[in-house]
């Protein structure tokens, strides 16, 4: 467990995957780069975006941070910034955010993650990406719930949508998974799956979620690679996806999981460049 920052408060909740990642899938077919912007999916109508068009800080309209340095539960080494241009900034139509090898508040890292003010239940969360490479980078297009719905525990009980996670020592692999309070790293059952990009690193990929009453699907350049059903039992502690999730997007430096072979010195800086965020509803018949 950890207490995740958000603003001044303080949410108890659990970073990512933590030290127990998704199955990994070497062999899986390659997903080829997404060259260009796809049209918008069929039966789903734009509700929200960000296209990164204004060079700066990102959109506080949009976006806030989360902030420290205390290893977010998971032993990483960055501290989080807020406002900073050399952790978060708008360039050439592109988020980037940073991690820089820096003393900061002792740690030896700096980063940013972004945590978007808008949340959602339902919709289809796009977001085109090229990530960072190297060992001990984890990038993160995740989401959690705004709200203490379920349970005692913010996390797991009221759940985790792993969007795209990827960890430097094992390159072009990326991970999508969901945590629920019956399923998750803890206890060793989260459901998820790996796909090989061979791109990740080189070349803008569309990483994506559907989710819908009852279907988690994730995609990589619409290609779909994951999905998670809702056995309609009412089991909050197996389904807990029907109250506002909002995005997360960071770069983590080591960790449980993203360090578990140790972070390379020789790497950084190291960038997450994001060519838009956007969000769809679907329409309804």
């Amino acid at each position: 467990m950890l207490y995740r920052v958000t603003g001044c408060a303080l949410v108890l909740a659990l970073l990512l995957t933590g030290c127990d990642p998704a199955p990994q899938a070497p062999d899986a077919e390659e997903t080829p780069p997404s060259s260009e912007t796809p049209s918008p999916p069929a039966a789903w109508s734009l509700v929200w975006a960000d296209e990164f068009n204004d060079a700066g800080l990102p959109d506080s309209a949009k976006w806030t941070y989360d902030v420290g340095g205390h290893g977010w539960g998971n032993n990483e080494l960055q501290y989080y910034t807020e406002r900073r241009p050399e952790n978060a900034r708008v360039e050439d139509g592109h988020l980037v955010i940073t991690a820089r090898q820096e003393d900061w508040d002792d740690n030896d890292y700096t980063s940013a993650r972004l945590v978007s003010k808008q949340d959602w239940t339902y919709g289809r969360f796009e977001v085109r990406a090229q990530l960072p490479s190297g060992r001990g980078t984890w990038p993160a297009i995740w989401m959690l719930p705004t709200n203490d719905t379920y349970g005692d525990d913010y996390w797991p009980d009221n759940g985790e949508i792993d969007i795209m996670e990827h960890v430097g020592y094992d390159p072009d692999i990326v991970h999508a998974t969901v945590h629920t309070e019956a399923f998750n790293h803890m206890v060793g059952t989260q459901k998820g799956n790996a796909t090989r990009v061979d791109s990740a690193r080189t070349a803008f990929n569309v990483y994506a979620v559907e989710w819908t009453p009852g279907l988690i699907r994730a995609y990589v350049n619409d290609r779909q690679y994951f999905v998670f059903g809702n056995d309609h039992s009412g089991d909050w502690t197996k389904w807990p996806f029907d109250h506002p999730f909002h995005l997360l997007l960071n770069i983590a430096v080591g960790g449980a999981w993203g360090g578990a072979h140790g972070v390379d010195p020789a790497i950084w800086p190291q960038e997450l460049r994001i060519d838009y965020v956007r969000v769809y509803k679907r329409e309804e018949p």
